[in-house]
């Protein structure tokens, strides 16, 4: 018995009114009496059963589903994990379901309100293979936002060299979890973000390796720092971040620069690709931040930590954007 089946049978049997609320609660007490070794069949999870049953078996979901067209574009994983969803075969199951397990769907729709934002996380757990810790944590940070809605705050370069950026590197960033103060210096931006370093990786993506913070770099008899340094398995180059506690200026993208060059020349290694800069500010002009870019010849990228909301409309044209783009791996 699963998922599907069970929240699709107890719904039926509620809305002909044949079945009480009481019924319920009778028939999980008799399933944990009938084998006690039985797990997840209590009330409150049948109830979620009937809940996720009724929100994708809905007119407007198999609509929405036709609208970003959906069946068939996703292919499935291979291996299901043992608490995924495998429902039996049934015309208005929809496949998309299968591509993340019951732990993520309960947790998708007790924080998702429109459909749009479920369907994305399906296919974010799936992409990033998240759990459902990591799932609760892209939800609050409001990932859906922050993917969709991107600024496309990356130089010319960094989109020749790296066309899968748009989907492996966030431009928005939230830092809640730091606790800052009103007022704060670089170094405690730093500090903070080292003492929090996994919360920051999962706000990049779970392909960062941190190698340093204040990373030295050697050039003409001179040291210079570069705030944090890692390395990005899936792109196989370094990635220098750069910390600014205010607006963006055009004038930070002349050191970033410097820094990746540095990295370049003197420890990218043969078999490793040209290195990334990304510069992580309070704010950024998107106007200002354009006009920096179309000169720059590096790889780079310009990330903003606050808050913005997007509109819907944007997010859905976003979202068929981003479903075009996972379906070609």
């Amino acid at each position: 018995m699963i998922a599907w089946n069970v929240g699709g049978y107890v719904s039926a049997k509620i809305k002909s009114s044949e079945w009480g609320s009481n019924v319920v609660t009778e028939l999980s007490e008799y399933l944990r009496t009938k084998d006690p070794s039985l797990k997840g069949y209590s009330r409150r999870t049948i109830y979620k059963m009937v809940q996720f049953y009724e929100t994708y078996s809905s007119p407007e979901f198999a609509a929405l589903i036709e609208k970003l067209k959906l069946n068939g574009k996703i292919a499935l994983p291979k291996n299901m994990t043992k608490n995924a969803i495998v429902p039996t075969v049934s015309a208005q199951f929809p496949a998309i379901l299968l591509c993340t397990n019951w732990s993520n769907h309960n947790q998708i729709l007790s924080s998702c309100k429109f459909n749009e934002q479920r369907i994305f996380y399906m296919l974010y757990a799936r992409k990033e293979n998240l759990q459902v810790r990591e799932l609760q944590r892209a939800i609050k940070t409001n990932a859906y936002e922050s993917v969709l809605g991107s600024k496309d705050f990356k130089s010319s370069t960094l989109k020749n060299l790296y066309p899968e950026t748009s989907l492996l590197l966030k431009d928005t960033a939230y830092l809640e979890f730091l606790g800052l103060p009103k007022k704060y210096k670089e170094s405690r931006l730093r500090k903070g973000i080292v003492s929090h370093m996994k919360d920051f990786v999962l706000e990049l993506g779970k392909d960062f390796l941190f190698i340093d913070e204040e990373h030295q770099l050697e050039v003409g008899g001179k040291t210079y720092k570069a705030d944090l340094l890692f390395y990005h398995r899936g792109l196989h180059c370094l990635v220098a971040i750069e910390l600014k506690t205010d607006e963006f200026e055009p004038s930070y993208m002349g050191q970033l620069e410097f820094y990746l060059e540095a990295l370049d020349q003197t420890e990218k290694r043969s078999n490793e690709n040209p290195s990334i800069g990304i510069l992580l500010c309070k704010e950024a002009n998107r106007e200002v931040v354009k006009y920096a870019l179309n000169r720059s010849m590096s790889p780079t990228m310009v990330a903003e930590y606050k808050e913005k909301l997007i509109p819907q409309e944007v997010l859905q044209r976003n979202l068929e954007e981003f479903i075009s783009a996972i379906s070609k791996k």
